[in-house]
This record gives C-alpha cells, structure tokens and sequence, in this order.
C-alpha cells in the first residue's frame, strides 16, 4: 500500500468548477451547491485500504453535517480501465454498502483531480461560503495500522468552524492514502 500525501493546495484557492455523472450517470456540479453554507469535495475510490479505514466514519459525518448546511460530494477519478473494480458498478456498491448520503462522481478524464490537485485518496478539500479554501488535509490521526481511532477530528473542527462563521483551524496535516491512479501519460507534474 503505496502512502502518498496529499498536495496541501493554498488556502483562498477558489473551488475549481466540475459537472460529473454519477455511477447512475445524473450529472452533479459545483454549481448544485450553491445554497450549501460551506462545501467538502473528497477525493475517494473503492478500493484503497484508507479510504476502505475511515468510509463508515465519513458516512456519519456525512450524515451529522449535511442537515446543518454543509454541501458534500465524493469524486473517485482512479483510472477504471486498469482498476475496473473502481467503475461505476463498483461506485454503486460501494456507495450503498458504507452509506454515502452525498453524490459519488466518477471523474473519467482526471481533469477534476488535476484542477484540484489531488493527489491520494482520500484527500479532502472544504471550501467556506464564498468557496474558496478554509481546509485541506487529513480527516483524522488514524490511518490502518496505526492504532489510533477513527474520529473524524480535524475535519470535523474545521466544518463546526466554518459553520460558525469562523475560521478553519490553522493547524492542518495533509491526509496521506493511496496515489491517484492516473492513466498512462496523464499524470500531472506534482503527482510525479
């Protein structure tokens, strides 16, 4: 299990626009949330044993902050043909069977991970009102393996924060998983 970090894009970043299909192929974009107090874009796919650590966890978060007014929306941008576990039948099952209450995106050009610039899954981006960046990094300490449980703790201090009307805490970890799997000749320079 490859650990790769997440890229740390600046804080005040802008929300880069997306319209993507779900593994039911309805199309969700950015421009879906616009009425949501604040927004998490998480990077995350089927398969990878961190993202497989915390699943049941973000669930819950989910489900403790959407009511409140937070917009969330899950893109796997792994590339399916050499991981065809991680396509949209795979989404749909892995969707029902850890509970997501959010879209789950399937970003099959990669250009939504590039203009996000992530780079593992998961890798968790929450935007304030205005969008622009208040959070990047880890959802939490734990990681398999590690011993520590799965809490959800610094994303879930940023979002009350940003809910609040406050500012994320400063203090941000990137989140470390598994690579993005790009396709052939698609990698990115930062992911390289």
């Amino acid at each position: 299990m490859a650990r790769t970090p997440s890229t740390m894009l600046a804080l005040g970043t802008p929300a880069p626009d997306f319209r993507l299909r779900d593994f039911d192929g309805i199309a969700h974009g950015l421009d879906d949330f616009r009425e949501a107090h604040a927004l998490l874009v998480v990077f995350i796919c089927n398969h990878c044993p961190f993202v497989q650590h915390l699943r049941v966890a973000l669930s819950q978060f989910a489900r403790d902050f959407q009511p409140r007014g937070l917009g969330i929306v899950a893109i796997n941008s792994n590339d399916i043909l050499a991981y065809p576990q991680d396509g949209p039948d795979g989404m749909r099952q892995e969707a029902h069977s850890a509970g997501y209450v959010f879209p789950y995106l399937l970003d099959s050009d990669q250009s939504v991970a590039k203009a996000y610039r992530a780079a593992c899954t998961p890798d968790f981006f929450l935007f304030g009102e205005h969008r622009r960046l208040a959070y990047r990094g880890q959802f939490d300490e734990s990681r398999p393996g590690n011993g520590k449980p799965v809490t959800g703790s610094d994303l879930r201090a940023a979002a009350e924060a940003l809910l609040a009307g406050r500012a994320a805490p400063a203090d941000q970890g990137p989140s470390v998983g598994c690579n993005i799997k790009w396709r052939a000749g698609n990698a990115p320079d930062y992911a390289r």
